[in-house]
């Protein structure tokens, strides 16, 4: 069995929830140390086609931070949805079985 996973690195500007754009990493870089697994690094250094490790850490976070916001949008989205009234028929009768 194979799995191929793509990602695509698209650099974008980070807003915050006024939509003003924030900061960049670089005008807000801190020195900081941490113990990593180096086989973890290496391997998402090739998956995200990042040239350092540093950047493999960047681009790694700027993923996670993306994912929780897309996570949080379709979250709202479905309370939404829920709240909206809605009634749900189950046409093909497959959710009693």
């Amino acid at each position: 069995m194979f799995i191929l996973i793509c990602f695509m690195y698209i650099s974008d500007t980070i807003k915050d929830s006024e939509g003003i754009a924030m900061g960049t990493a670089k005008s807000r870089m801190r020195h900081k140390h941490f113990r990593l697994d180096s086989g973890k690094i290496s391997r998402a250094q090739k998956v995200l086609n990042a040239e350092t490790e540093t950047e493999t850490i960047e681009r790694a976070l700027d993923i996670v931070i993306s994912e929780h916001k897309r996570n949080q949008l379709a979250w709202e989205a479905h309370q939404r949805f829920l709240e909206s009234g809605i009634e749900i028929r189950d046409v093909y009768g497959k959710a009693t079985e």
